[in-house]
């Protein structure tokens, strides 16, 4: 039995989705051949979300799956924002990965404004923006950071960190989940 097989990490994806070539879905089986349970669930009407559809979603999958890490994508992070008030849970690792910013997205008009947490259920928790993401700039993502009080990993010209960015396998955020003990530096 290996060091990894009961660690199970939750992968949350955002607006639309993150299937096949989006980084998620790469480390959804990258996660897999190293031998971690993984949960990988489309969430209820990707493209045009509910925030309480989702949360209602989550919850159940949380109560579940019981994931000792969870990994957000784009509007996901929001998601979590919204929940981690309302958890009973205590997670070793929440990886936050292109966070939007705080101004209505008119297909996921719900989720807006979110709240930020000074508490998001993890010991360790990273965040990765880029230097150009259309949704966050990276002085308002140095803010949120700040804010959250937690490590964060800046990436040169990535765009919103997805295919369209450029954006296949993503060998940083698997390295940063199989690491035992982080580097909050390093993602």
């Amino acid at each position: 039995m290996s060091k990894n097989s009961s660690k199970r990490v939750l992968i949350l994806h955002g607006l639309s989705g993150s299937s096949y070539p989006h980084w998620q879905a790469y480390l959804a089986i990258d996660l897999i051949k190293e031998d971690f349970i993984v949960s990988f669930p489309e969430l209820p009407n990707k493209n045009s979300p509910n925030l309480d559809e989702w949360k209602s979603f989550v919850k159940k999958e949380l109560e579940h799956f019981k994931p000792n890490i969870v990994v957000c994508h784009s509007l996901a992070n929001i998601l979590w924002f919204h929940i981690c008030e309302d958890l009973d849970i205590n997670l070793d690792k929440l990886m936050l990965v292109a966070p939007v910013r705080n101004e209505e997205l008119k297909e996921a008009k719900t989720f807006f404004p979110y709240p930020v947490s000074k508490n998001l259920r993890a010991k360790e928790i990273i965040m990765a923006c880029s230097t150009n993401d259309p949704y966050m700039s990276l002085d308002e993502a140095i803010a949120l950071q700040s804010r959250l009080n937690i490590g964060m990993k800046i990436m040169e010209n990535a765009g919103h960190i997805n295919p369209s960015a450029g954006f296949g396998k993503l060998d940083c955020a698997l390295d940063w989940i199989k690491r035992e003990e982080v580097c909050e530096e390093n993602l």
